[in-house]
């Protein structure tokens, strides 16, 4: 099938990388376990297929690409667990499969420089989880397989504006601590780029020009808005839930330099001042 998409986990990014291929005559379908996400998603353009569908075996023998968002879980990378074969037989037909990881694999660096030659040494299970599912995605045969790394996601919908605006935001400070971010639509940009382009077997992180302490984005979120800043609170005695807190437990400047030579990409939102300047300017927030 020409120009037609397997978007396995539609989510946030997902979503964002069918808007850029639905208004240029792209198939794009999207798997949900949700039938409210489905009605979303036919909104959007996007044919939903709800996750066990046996459909979903027979377009994996039909479409030209395949994205997937779907987050490892204890037992494994479940695409693999449930259409692992029907991949692996339709490996060599494919023009491009993406699967969208996290900058997490390269664990913490006390917020030095780390990039795709960076060894994987993840400090989280999480971070464990995905290096076992890039190299369970990288083993299938013939397989057109690239892999993004993403930082921290925001947009619209993810940003601390509403947090800031209901006072609740926080300025957690913690020495040295600093954080790779990137906004949705730059990612949906790099996809889309590199689906135009394919070259199996790569890696890229995906993140701004521009890492930073994590009080810094809430405090120009605030300044902005034109609000007092939220209050300083020590990392130490900050009332976090389990995950958030881990979260800071790596600390990392993630280099975008291989992306953006290798698809010749210019960042839409290169800052995170950038990004949230557009997300108020456009009530996106």
């Amino acid at each position: 099938m020409e120009k037609s998409l397997l978007s396995f986990g539609h989510g946030y990014s997902a979503r964002a990388v069918a808007a850029r291929l639905v208004p240029l005559g792209w198939r794009v379908y999207g798997t949900t376990r949700s039938p409210d996400t489905a009605d979303k998603m036919r909104a959007d353009g996007v044919i939903p297929v709800i996750w066990g569908d046996p459909q979903i075996s027979t377009l994996l023998g039909q479409v030209s690409h395949v994205l997937t968002s779907v987050a490892p879980q204890a037992d494994g990378d479940p695409v693999l667990g449930a259409y692992g074969d029907a991949i692996a037989r339709n490996a060599a037909r494919y023009r491009w499969v993406g699967y969208l990881s996290t900058t997490g694999v390269y664990g913490d660096h006390g917020g030095e420089w780390v990039d795709e030659t960076t060894p994987l040494t993840p400090s989280t299970q999480r971070g464990h989880a995905r290096v076992q599912a890039e190299a369970a995605w990288q083993a299938i045969p013939d397989l057109p397989l690239h892999i993004f790394r993403l930082a921290g996601i925001y947009g619209p919908g993810r940003g601390p504006f509403a947090k800031v605006r209901a006072g609740t935001a926080q300025r957690i400070i913690k020495q040295g601590q600093v954080f790779s971010r990137i906004h949705v639509d730059d990612i949906a940009k790099a996809v889309a780029a590199s689906m135009m382009s394919p070259r199996p077997g790569n890696i890229y992180n995906l993140c701004d020009d521009d890492p930073a302490p994590p009080q810094d984005v809430i405090g120009y979120a605030a300044q902005i808005l034109g609000l007092p800043q939220p209050p300083e609170v020590d990392f130490e005695t900050a009332d976090l839930s389990p995950m958030a807190r881990s979260f800071y437990s790596e600390s990392k400047r993630v280099s975008n330099a291989k992306v953006k030579r290798d698809l010749g990409i210019t960042l839409i939102h290169p800052t995170y001042k950038s990004g949230l300047d557009a997300m108020l300017a456009s009530d996106q927030t």
